[in-house]
């Protein structure tokens, strides 16, 4: 047909006779008009614009502003655009009617959807360009375009069209929208004024875009930008240059941040205490918003099986009304069609199809979005507030195990999550119920009676489905149980590693920890029998559904089952069956954010007693009868035995305690606690406590803790600390990050950087809280005398010293003595020496042990060179690291991008069994071709049924032959559903199982040095967090990637099957995905990395404000604390935030390829001409291209969570190359005497010892006899090697000349485990495990109660064992927190009297305890081990002035070897020369 404006089949088309409007044509080339006059007057407008700014829009967003109406304007536009759209396709399918082409029927409403989408480009630039001058042209176009449309509709109405005509319609909306954007500009002109008046307002962009380092935009971004994540494009596809850091992602905009929400919250909930009501009060207008948008999408998913429904029936009918004969009665001269004329179109019907699709995405992620970012919101708010909660926390809380670390990162990390997850699926809520009704009346619609039938075994099965998500959460809690009591022993045994293997007690441990695993793993197996059931029900049902209702259908029904019909229902079915699903978690995570609501409400009510004495929490007093007195400006010392109560008396004084009567007064009358409020700086306490708390951050942040740097003062500081040397060894000085809790560093330069930041703080008072516990005399004097007498006393500060250094008395302005939690004695030294004579001469005696007027010897090498070589060895592989690091910034070369880890995959389900590889392979690709084979013979079936109209559907042979098939695949489909769902779930558990005990008996066996250069956090995290993702992680990773891709190629493979014209469109929709999905693995990873980078120093931060709770009050430093933890936490709700709107992106892109890929496969069905028997096919092609939308993006996903999640597997991989200790040895345990060693005599010939063969020697030639009974002392210079000794007696270090041989044996040919447990050996640094007195003794479990007894009594503790409650089966809690440092010590002691060994090693061993205990244990070993060997390593050189022979070390030779009255006698001699310098 030629073209023709106005067509030529009629004479009058151009006939203006009875008027120029009463010419239909005349009246749409008027509307015209004002499209064209956009376009003309915006074009250039918009290239000039371009040119300058579009360049900088997205770095310099600081002149972005909304304009009043904004959302209404992009919304109004959409919806125009949708009109304009219907009203071209209303144009050209009444254009098909005529004889001749008119164009004007859709020409006009062709150029109105460019001008709509001219209009807003426009706009859009204008508003980020902030010069509303410009919006006079969109103003004068819609008022033009609204006075045409009223033209138009008004010669409609003359005409006498009426509702019943499309066009009318059409028209009559366009009217109201074009006068509603008329209105929109109206108010802009309103509001600014820009035209019209005299003084235009200036209006400035938000304050969070004037500040360029907010780098989340979605608030400000327009409306288009919101809906597709546009302004995402940058930093995704930049992502694939460089890596995404947290310099690149900014800030959170201030509505968004932790302390906005906190105040919003805390606000409601001062209003109304229910924090149910106070959380709708602050978040419920965003989640009715994501309410409205799920309600939007899940009606607008119904679209998708009517349109199905209708394109196969017009197909299947081929009828299409005759066209009528145009004659001279039609309303100026053209057919006007009736809406529903216009949905009989097959065309029209897919581009809705499409349109339905695009919308029902966008308004679902939409609603993710929306909850999500609340969500976000709301744990903010709960970690502030938790926090501001725990800074109130009473020290009783914690130390009575009230609440304990891992209820406040149980809080933290899955309480507040656990709420956040609930309101990201609020919305399913109350959506999922309407969803399901509109379903079934659908279905109701299409089938009849038989729709129910399926609908009720959906129903009856979905209580099944609730009930295995219950099973799941009850399972998951269990095993959550023994994963957090298997990971307590595992880190108790990494702590302990050294004490385990000196004791050979390591396997007892690991069987211990692999007897808690057998018990996780029980319930792991019942885990993932459930979540297997939960995907096969999944799977399941909707086989189950459709399978009744066909069936049924069959028997019952007098029509004819259509290829509409029957693929309407399916799309209808799995529609239903993902709400049916998806209801029972939602209730589930109701039901637990019910149960974290309550944890986090009640978790933090703590009891305030003000009647008795002070208390740790139990109804016994710890201290009583306290009436002392701390004189202002002066030092004052607390002094007494180990366990009287000296730490408490300073935790009481800082307000730390229960007060059950009494109260702690400060010079101006107010107690503690009243002046915290008052004033948070005046009353501030430099606290240093007795166990050393570092910060996870530098030495000089450590040591100024907020204050303001003081560089004459740091230094002073650094100096009286004796820190200088230990600096310099640092990598990067005190810039250098030490480790979390400082574990890089030893005990000694952990405390001195304690005391360290009491002495910077410029505050009044001082408490010391023993202070020289990890130090030798020479570190002690030089901190006293610099550090307390010369620094704080020249600045008059008030010093409270708690030691058992009883020789610094003589420096104490006021001394308190105490005796079993009561205060003994309170005075001058002066005072006591006069009234209780006893006493004195009982402190005399001990500080004569070390005479203080012994000259000093001015040439001392520096006392902790063996700390520092441990120091220097700690950050050896961090420099090293650090070195690599910045060759790579030097290196500008191209970056690695991250791949799926093949090989790595391979490892992880080798690791499951080939057997469980095999049958997963081949279940999962019988299985996807059963479902395709169920859907063929569907379509098949009901193509065939259509050709042969008879009344009953079971009529003959064929139909029964059909419906037996068909049951016959469903039942298959099933059965196949269960094994694949089985053998996924169990593949995994295997290679769990396997991959656990692999790497457990691998670090366990490792060699010493192993744990010396390998972090504990980073062995830690191989068995909490990397386990934890292969245990439940990766199966239904696994599972859900393999199910998404099989779904997708099937249905790509049958749309291409169907219609083979596809596979044109198929590569370049094939190429974009590959692009999509390339670039959001890159950031998707970059942003999970980011995401947990930053909520672990948010944890850590969490744990270390409870674990330094005293320090950080009596510094009063809550609001730095406070501000720190807002900071970390808006920057992982920071990292959050992008990685959901990285996912939304992804999910907006897959999906709209998704609606392209159904409206290519529609419309090639629709083009190509069918027979018959074909409509069924394409049915069943539209059907499956529905489901490619729903599970693109998950393929994406899962692939990205795939390759975090290998990653774990790579980390436990590299693990497992780790080389163990030799334990076999060349001597066979059966030729070692079993009461070996019998006499205890050592020889050591020509020994060379070193720590690494890459290191250098410790021990060099060392030769030496020690006869059977002698009682030896070693003494040395720190880092002389006398450690490395002790350590080479138990073949711990590389022996590599040389040899030891005790009674006979060299020890280097014995099997370790022989030589450990025929030794003893107390360390310097006590360490007890989490049970039993009992346990911690004999965990063997040979000795009876009463060898137990024994070694209690000769350590001095049977008499406090005895008092507590249980006895030997009194419970020691993890580490020993519940004794003093001294205490477990002794505890130390009496498990190495259990052991009855003929060799005892003491490295050390009486560091931490006070001196008489000291003095009495020295005689005790000489007692109890009179017939054995003991081999002393010295801390304090008088300690072994009594010993029979000496061993004299320096820089790894023995230079000196004899008693020690002989080497006394000699005046120049090492050990001389150490006994007078207090070495």
């Amino acid at each position: 047909m030629a073209l023709s404006f106005c067509g030529n089949d009629l004479n009058n088309s151009y006939s203006v006779e009875k008027g120029v409007l009463n010419n239909g044509c005349f009246v749409d080339a008027l509307n015209l008009v004002p499209h064209v006059f956009l376009l003309f007057i915006t074009f250039p407008i918009l290239f000039i614009g371009w040119g300058s700014q579009s360049s900088k829009v997205q770095i310099h967003h600081n002149t972005w502003l909304h304009f009043p109406g904004h959302n209404l304007r992009w919304i109004l536009t959409f919806t125009l655009l949708f009109v304009h759209v219907c009203e071209i396709a209303e144009g050209i399918v009444s254009n098909t009617w005529m004889q001749s082409n008119h164009l004007h029927l859709f020409l006009p409403a062709f150029m109105g959807f460019i001008a709509a989408t001219t209009s807003v480009v426009y706009y859009h630039n204008i508003e980020t360009a902030n010069f509303p001058k410009l919006l006079l042209a969109l103003f004068i176009y819609w008022v033009l375009a609204f006075i045409t449309k009223i033209i138009k509709l008004w010669k409609f109405a003359e005409e006498g069209l009426g509702v019943e005509h499309l066009r009318f319609c059409i028209t009559a909306v366009l009217v109201v929208l074009y006068g509603l954007l008329m209105a929109v500009e109206v108010n802009v002109i309103r509001v600014r004024k820009y035209v019209f008046f005299a003084n235009p307002q200036r209006v400035k962009p938000p304050e969070d875009l004037q500040d360029l380092g907010v780098r989340f935009l979605q608030p400000f971004v327009n409306l288009l930008s919101k809906a597709t994540y546009w302004w995402m494009n940058p930093l995704i596809i930049g992502a694939h240059k460089r890596p995404i850091e947290l310099k690149k992602i900014g800030k959170l905009p201030i509505a968004m941040r932790a302390l906005t929400n906190y105040l919003r919250l805390k606000d409601d909930l001062d209003k109304a205490p229910s924090i149910w009501r106070s959380m709708y009060r602050a978040f419920g207008r965003p989640i009715l918003l994501s309410s409205t948008f799920r309600y939007m999408a899940d009606l607008l998913g119904f679209a998708g099986p009517l349109c199905i429904s209708g394109i196969v029936e017009h197909l299947d009918n081929k009828t299409e009304p005759q066209n009528p004969q145009v004659n001279k009665d039609l309303p100026f001269g053209v057919y006007f069609m009736s809406s529903t004329q216009l949905l009989q179109n097959t065309y029209v019907l897919a581009v809705l199809l499409f349109l339905a699709l695009i919308l029902q995405r966008t308004f679902l992620q939409a609603s993710y979005y929306v909850t999500i970012e609340t969500g976000i919101n709301l744990r903010g708010a709960l970690l502030a507030m938790i926090y501001n909660k725990i800074l109130h926390l009473s020290t009783s809380n914690m130390s009575m195990g009230e609440m304990t670390l891992g209820q406040i990162n149980n809080l933290v990390a899955i309480e507040t999550n656990q709420l956040m997850w609930f309101l990201f699926l609020c919305p399913n809520l109350w959506a999922m119920p309407v969803q399901i009704i509109m379903g079934v009346i659908l279905l109701y619609y299409l089938l009849g009676f038989s729709a129910l039938i399926g609908a009720l075994v959906i129903v009856l099965l979905a209580p099944i489905q609730y009930l295995i998500a219950t099973k799941l959460a009850d399972t998951q809690k269990s095993s959550l149980d023994y994963s957090t009591d298997r990971l307590k022993k595992t880190t108790e045994i990494l702590k302990g590693i050294k004490l385990l293997k000196l004791y050979a007690w390591e396997n007892i441990f690991c069987d211990s920890v692999l007897e808690t695993r057998s018990k996780e793993l029980t319930c792991l197996r019942t885990f993932a029998f459930y979540t297997s059931m939960s995907i096969f029900m999944n799977a399941a049902i909707p086989i189950a559904a459709v399978l009744a209702t066909f069936v049924t259908h069959a028997y019952i029904s007098q029509s004819r089952l259509s290829p509409a019909e029957a693929f309407a229902s399916l799309a209808l079915f799995h529609i239903l069956v993902t709400p049916l699903f998806l209801l029972s978690t939602v209730v589930r995570f109701a039901v637990k954010a019910l149960i974290s609501n309550e944890l986090i409400l009640c978790n933090f009510l703590f009891l305030q007693v003000n009647n008795g004495y002070f208390t740790w929490g139990s109804n016994l007093s710890t201290l009583s009868d306290i009436n002392i007195r701390i004189p202002t400006g002066q030092l004052t010392m607390i002094v007494g035995q180990v366990g009287c109560g000296k730490s408490s008396l300073l935790l009481a004084m800082l307000g730390e305690m229960q007060t059950l009567s009494g109260k702690v007064y400060w010079s101006n009358g107010l107690n503690r606690q009243d002046s915290a409020a008052s004033s948070p700086n005046r009353y501030s306490v430099a606290y240093a406590a007795q166990k050393s708390w570092l910060l996870n951050a530098t030495v000089e942040d450590n040591i100024t803790f907020g204050s303001p740097f003081s560089k004459q003062r740091y230094k002073a500081v650094i100096d009286a600390c004796s820190l200088q040397p230990d600096i310099d060894l640092l990598p990067f000085g005190d810039q250098t990050e030490i480790g979390e809790r400082g574990i890089n560093l030893s005990g000694g330069q952990r405390q001195r950087i304690c005391v360290a930041r009491a002495l910077y703080q410029n505050t009044n008072i001082v408490f010391l809280d023993d202070p020289f516990s990890a130090l030798d005399i020479h570190l002690s004097d030089h901190l006293m005398q610099e550090g307390i007498l010369k620094f704080l006393q020249d600045d008059k500060r008030t010093v409270v010293l708690v030691t058992h250094k009883l020789q610094y008395l003589i420096h104490a302005d006021w001394i308190i003595a105490m005796k079993d939690g009561s205060v003994l004695r309170e005075g001058t030294l002066k005072d006591i020496q006069t009234h209780d004579v006893e006493l004195y001469e009982h402190w005399k005696t001990l500080m004569n042990r070390q005479d203080q007027e012994l000259e000093k010897d001015t040439e001392i090498e520096s006392q902790t060179t063996l700390e520092r070589k441990t120091l220097r060895r700690a950050f050896y592989s961090r420099e090293a690291k650090n070195q690599i690091d910045d060759e790579d910034e030097g290196d500008f070369s191209p970056r690695i991008l991250p791949y799926i880890p093949w090989r790595v995959c391979w490892r992880y389900l080798s690791s499951g069994g080939f057997f469980l590889v095999f049958l997963l392979v081949t279940s999962k690709l019988a299985k996807h071709s059963v479902m395709v084979a169920i859907d063929y013979w569907l379509a098949d079936w009901t193509s065939s049924a259509s050709n042969d109209p008879i009344s009953s559907f079971i009529s003959d042979a064929t139909d029964q032959s059909y419906l037996l098939v068909f049951i016959i695949l469903c039942g298959a489909g099933i059965v196949l559903c269960l094994i694949t769902s089985l053998t996924v779930e169990f593949l995994g558990l295997s290679a769990a199982t396997n991959l656990h005990h692999n790497l457990l008996n691998k670090i366990i066996h490792a060699p010493l040095r192993f744990f010396d250069v390998t972090p504990l956090g980073q062995i830690l995290n191989r068995f909490s967090a990397d386990t934890n993702i292969i245990d439940q992680h990766i199966p239904p990773t696994l599972e859900s990637l393999t199910r998404s891709t099989l779904l997708c190629l099937s249905a790509i493979g049958i749309i291409a099957f169907v219609t083979p014209v596809f596979l044109i469109a198929l590569f370049p929709l094939a190429v974009a995905f590959y692009f999509i999905q390339k670039y959001f693995r890159v950031a998707s990873k970059d942003l999970q990395d980011l995401d947990d980078s930053t909520q672990l120093p948010l944890l850590c931060h969490f744990s270390e404000t409870a674990e330094g709770l005293t320090t950080i009050r009596a510094f009063r430093h809550e609001a730095r604390f406070k501000q720190r933890m807002l900071e970390l936490t808006d920057t992982n709700n920071t990292a959050y935030l992008f990685l959901s709107a990285a996912n939304r992106w992804l999910e907006v892109r897959t999906d709209y390829l998704g609606a392209v890929i159904v409206l290519t496969a529609a419309v090639a069905a629709i083009w190509m001409p069918f027979s018959r028997l074909q409509s069924g096919l394409v049915g069943l092609g539209l059907t499956y291209a529905l489901t490619v939308t729903n599970y693109l993006n998950w393929v994406v996903r899962n692939l990205a969570d795939l390759e975090v999640q290998m990653a774990a597997v790579k980390k436990v991989n590299s693990f497992l190359s780790t080389e163990s200790e030799n334990y076999e040895g060349s001597i066979d345990v059966s030729q070692v005497p079993e009461d070996w060693p019998q006499h205890g005599e050592i020889k050591i010939q020509d020994l060379c010892v070193r720590y690494d063969p890459m290191l250098k020697p410790v021990l060099k030639h060392v030769n030496a006899f020690i006869n059977p009974g002698q009682k030896v002392g070693i003494c040395g210079r720190t880092g002389s090697g006398k450690s490395s000794l002790s350590l080479a007696f138990f073949n711990m270090v590389d022996v590599f000349e040389g040899k030891i041989i005790i009674d006979g044996i060299d020890i280097c040919k014995l099997p370790l485990q022989t030589l450990r447990s025929r030794l003893s050996i107390i360390l310097q640094d006590p360490v007890l495990f989490s049970g039993s007195i009992r346990f911690n003794l004999d965990p063997e479990r040979t000795c009876t109660d009463d060898r137990l007894w024994e070694a209690l009594e000769i350590a001095q503790l049977k008499n406090m064992v005895k008092a507590l409650p249980g006895g030997l089966d009194a419970v020691i809690t993890e580490g020993g927190e519940n004794f003093s440092v001294g205490q477990r010590q002794l505890f130390c002691l009496a498990r190495a009297f259990v052991r009855k060994s003929s060799i005892l090693i003491m490295d050390e061993a009486t560091a931490s305890i006070d001196m008489a205990t000291e003095n009495i244990l020295q005689k005790v070993v000489m007692t109890a081990f009179a017939d054995r060997t003991v081999v002393t390593i010295a801390h304090l050189v008088a300690s072994i002035l009594e010993a029979e022979q000496v061993l004299v070390f320096s820089s790894g030779i023995l230079v000196e070897f004899d008693s020690a009255a002989n080497l006394l006698a000699q005046e120049d001699s090492l050990f001389s020369i150490l006994v007078r310098t207090h070495k």
